[in-house]
């Protein structure tokens, strides 16, 4: 399952690759080059080098979204699902096969978006070892949310529906663009309700060094919702709900 899902992913980067990689690029553009270069630095950092991080894991939240949920329901679409279904591999196999195409594709979109990132401003790295374990916890997050959506997906617009009215907002309202420190109380308070703002700021704290919440916490919130996530895929499997027909 993985050897055919990176054999897809490379065979069509054109869809997979390229279009993340180009979107960032035009946010480095517009918001760091032109629009940054007027703003005052953020917790020591310019503005360019703020947005970095959480653009990078902005293309890998996405990526790996859209890899599980929508490799998942093309399966059912096409009956290939059956397939797989009908081996002798276990359910959590088989979920792990789904959600490894989804971080495998999401690692290679962050690591594009961060080369591309490399021509506009200096990255350094405080830890490697956190920004690692936070972008591979973030991907697994987002692929297990992903291979859920496709659970519960009755046709090609619902794979599109999450992405739109959930995902999209509580992106861009993660912390990329803006420290919560800017923000009065009632609203830093709003904001911590905001799942996406803890694995921005790890990534940003393995980056800098700099963060506007504990990284303790930030990653005690991706351990949670993984294990949540996973256990309510499990139920999903076992029951067959949106997997048997």
């Amino acid at each position: 399952m993985v050897r055919g899902d990176f054999m897809r992913i490379v065979r069509i980067w054109s869809q997979t690759l390229l279009p993340p990689v180009i979107t960032t690029s035009l946010y480095f553009v517009v918001f760091g080059t032109f629009i940054g270069s007027q703003l005052d630095a953020i917790q020591g950092l310019t503005y360019i080098q703020f947005i970095v991080p959480g653009l990078i894991m902005m293309s890998v939240i996405t990526s790996s979204y859209m890899n599980t949920v929508s490799t998942f329901y093309f399966a059912k679409w096409t009956k290939t699902l059956d397939e797989v279904l009908v081996s002798p591999m276990p359910e959590w196999l088989v979920i792990l096969g789904f959600v490894s195409g989804g971080v495998m594709r999401g690692l290679m979109v962050g690591v594009l978006v961060g080369i591309v990132g490399l021509f506009f401003t200096h990255l350094a790295i405080q830890n490697i070892l956190v920004l690692i374990a936070a972008l591979v916890l973030t991907s697994v997050l987002f692929s297990i949310a992903g291979l859920i959506n496709g659970v519960f997906a009755k046709g090609f617009d619902g794979i599109s529906i999450v992405p739109t009215f959930v995902l999209t907002p509580l992106t861009y309202l993660g912390g990329i663009f803006y420290s919560i420190e800017q923000f009065p109380p009632f609203w830093q308070t709003v904001s911590l309700f905001n799942p996406i703002l803890y694995m921005v700021n790890a990534f940003r704290w393995g980056f800098f060094g700099v963060s506007d919440i504990n990284i303790v916490v930030c990653f005690g919130v991706l351990g949670g919702f993984i294990l949540a996530f996973l256990i309510i895929l499990l139920w999903l499997f076992r029951r067959g709900i949106g997997v048997k027909n």
